[in-house]
């Protein structure tokens, strides 16, 4: 029978906090933002002229939910990972810098009602989705992977961007 040393579960609970707080950081960062957004979206968003392949306005919210939460277990992986934290530095700026600009998007397109800015902007979170993807994959494949479903979907997203801003 094996014991746990106090030290053990107090590096458990430690990383226990850090999963929460990485996941809830992420989330609360997309709800933040797409408030902020999504005052403007009604009659605006409505009005623009989308394609066919558009998905439904309900998808949104569950897909972006489940992709904060990979980021922030990403995050998470990289966090606690006994690599030393000067080789980390990469890999924290990669991903701070792509959830700033991820935070801005949803304000740029739907409050400021600007998709040609936004789809400048996507394309630079697009560039700094896949350095997080290769500076975290130096790290932890695992971490590295976690993002791929993120990359996906803002790479469609990107798509779509630029179709509604071509269609208006």
């Amino acid at each position: 029978m094996t014991t746990t040393t106090p030290m053990r579960n107090q590096r458990n609970a430690s990383s226990i906090w850090k999963l929460i707080i990485a996941i809830l950081t992420c989330e609360a960062i997309g709800f933040t933002s797409g408030l902020i957004g999504s005052a403007a979206m009604n009659s605006w968003f409505d009005k623009l002229q989308k394609p066919s392949w558009n998905p439904p306005a309900y998808l949104f919210a569950p897909v972006w939910t489940l992709l904060y939460a990979l980021m922030g277990i990403a995050f998470w992986l990289i966090w606690k990972n006994a690599t030393p934290e000067a080789n980390k530095r990469n890999a924290y700026f990669a991903f701070a810098l792509q959830l700033f600009l991820n935070f801005w998007w949803s304000i740029i397109f739907f409050k400021l009602q600007s998709p040609f800015f936004a789809l400048i902007e996507i394309l630079l979170m697009l560039l700094a989705i896949l350095l997080t993807i290769f500076h975290f994959s130096k790290i932890s494949k695992t971490a590295g992977w976690l993002l791929v479903p993120y990359v996906l979907w803002v790479s469609f997203a990107s798509v779509l961007n630029y179709t509604i801003w071509s269609l208006n």
